[in-house]
C-alpha cells in the first residue's frame, strides 16, 4: 500500500496508535476545512444567514453523508459529536418510573452517563448486560444482552463498536429482537462509520448517532444523528432556536430544528464531503482492509508480549481497533510512561477492574509503529 503517512498533519516525533479517539484529518480535507472558516470569516452573515445559502449547503453534505451511510438526507442531521446525539435521544424519551435501558457493561463513559442521567431524571434504571469473554461465536453476545431484557426494558442502548474492547457488536439481530418487542433500539455508532460498511435503512434502528470526525476523516465538530422516518416526533433539540416552530418550514420539522440551534461555525460538517472525496480518491476499501490485517498482527505481536488472551478471534469481531487486557498495573502511570518516555499515544482503560491497552490503526501506521510499542511495554512492565 502506498505510504499515506505524509497526508495527514501528525507529528513525526509521536507514535500515533490512537485514531479512535480524535481522528486525524488529511491535509487536503483541513485545507478545505479552513478555507470554509475563511469564507466565513470574510462576510459572517451572508454565511451563516438561514435566509440565505446555509441550508442548502448542509442540505448537500447531509445528501452526501446519507448516501455514504445508505440513509435518506432527510432522516439524519449534523450534531458535533456522537455524544451531543446520544443527549438528543436520552433527554427526548419520556421515560417512566420503573421503566429499564439496557445497555452492556462495555459502553463508552461518556454515553453511559447520559443515559443514567436521563434515567435517574425519570426514576427509570440502566441495567447492564455483562458480555461473556473471551467470545467467540456472535451468538453469545446476543443472548447475553438478550437474557436481560424484561417486561420494563423501553430502550436497547448499544455500541456498534465498543470503545474500550474494540468488538464489533452484532447490533442487527438485536435491533431485529427489540422492534419484534417494542423496545426503541439506539446504537452509539461513534466508531462505526467509516471503519465498517453501513446501511442505515437496511438496519432499521431507531436512533443511530456517529461520528465523521474519527474514522471518515473530517475535521472536529462533525457528527450525525439518524432517527427512523416514524420516531421523528420523538426527539427534540437539545437546544431550541428559531429552527423550533420555524415560519417558513423546511423538508421537516427534525431537520429544521436541529438545523439552526444558534451561532455555531458548520464548517466540520460543510468539510465532510472533502473527506469523503478523499477516501474515494485513495481507495479507501484497500486501506481499511490493509488496516485490518495489520490490526490482527498488532493483536498477535501485543498478546504473545504480554502473556495475555485475546478477548475474541479476529472475525468477526475486529476491524481497525483491538484490545488487549493488561497484567495488573497502574494504568494510569503507565500511560503516561509511554506518552513521556517513549512518545507513544495509546490509551489504557479500566474495565470491570482490569486494565486494557487499545490500538487503532489508520493509514499513516506501520508494523513498525507496533513493534516500538512492544517494545516499549517490556521496559515498562
Amino acid at each position: 500500500m502506498t505510504d499515506l503517512r505524509a497526508e495527514f498533519l501528525l507529528r513525526p516525533d509521536v507514535v500515533f496508535l490512537n485514531h479512535g479517539s480524535f481522528g486525524a484529518c488529511p491535509r487536503p480535507v483541513f485545507a478545505e476545512y479552513q478555507r470554509l472558516q475563511r469564507e466565513l470569516e470574510a462576510e459572517p452573515v451572508d454565511f451563516l444567514h438561514t435566509g440565505r445559502t446555509l441550508p442548502g449547503r448542509l442540505a448537500a453534505a447531509r445528501a452526501e453523508l446519507a448516501a455514504f451511510l445508505g440513509a435518506r438526507r432527510d432522516d439524519l442531521v449534523f450534531v458535533p459529536n456522537a455524544t451531543w446525539g446520544g443527549n438528543v435521544v436520552a433527554r427526548s424519551l419520556r421515560l417512566q418510573p420503573g421503566d429499564e435501558v439496557l445497555t452492556t457493561d462495555h459502553e463508552y463513559g461518556a454515553m453511559e452517563r447520559a443515559w443514567t442521567f436521563a434515567c435517574e431524571r425519570a426514576g427509570a434504571s440502566l441495567v447492564r448486560a455483562r458480555l461473556p469473554m473471551p467470545l467467540v461465536d456472535p451468538g453469545q453476545a446476543v443472548e447475553a444482552v438478550w437474557r436481560a431484557v424484561t417486561p420494563r426494558t423501553r430502550v436497547l442502548m448499544l455500541s456498534h463498536i465498543t470503545s474500550p474492547t474494540a468488538l464489533v457488536l452484532p447490533v442487527a439481530e438485536l435491533v431485529r429482537r427489540a422492534a419484534e418487542r417494542g423496545i426503541l433500539s439506539f446504537i452509539d455508532g461513534a466508531h462505526a462509520p467509516g471503519q465498517i460498511p453501513l446501511g442505515l435503512d437496511e438496519l432499521g434502528a431507531d436512533f443511530y448517532t456517529g461520528n465523521c470526525h474519527k474514522w471518515l476523516l473530517s475535521p472536529k465538530g462533525a457528527g450525525f444523528l439518524h432517527v427512523r422516518r416514524d420516531r421523528q416526533d420523538l426527539v427534540e433539540p437539545l437546544a431550541v432556536s428559531w429552527g423550533w416552530r420555524v415560519d417558513q418550514p423546511g423538508p421537516s420539522r427534525f431537520v429544521d430544528e436541529h438545523d439552526w440551534t444558534g451561532t455555531r461555525d458548520p464548517s466540520a460538517c460543510l468539510a465532510v464531503p472533502a473527506a469523503l472525496a478523499f477516501r474515494r480518491g485513495h481507495d479507501w476499501d484497500q486501506v481499511s482492509a490493509w488496516c485490518r490485517e495489520l490490526t490482527v498482527a498488532a493483536r498477535e505481536l501485543l498478546v504473545a508480549a504480554l502473556g495475555t488472551e485475546a478477548p475474541c478471534p479476529p472475525r468477526p469481531w475486529l476491524a481497525q481497533m483491538a484490545s488487549v487486557p493488561l497484567p495488573a498495573v497502574d494504568a494510569a502511570r503507565l500511560g503516561t510512561a509511554l506518552r513521556e518516555r517513549h512518545r507513544i499515544e495509546v490509551p489504557i482503560t479500566m474495565l470491570n477492574g482490569r486494565p486494557w491497552l487499545r490500538v487503532s490503526l489508520q493509514a499513516y501506521n506501520s508494523l513498525r509503529d507496533i513493534e516500538l510499542l512492544v517494545m516499549a511495554l517490556r521496559a515498562e512492565l
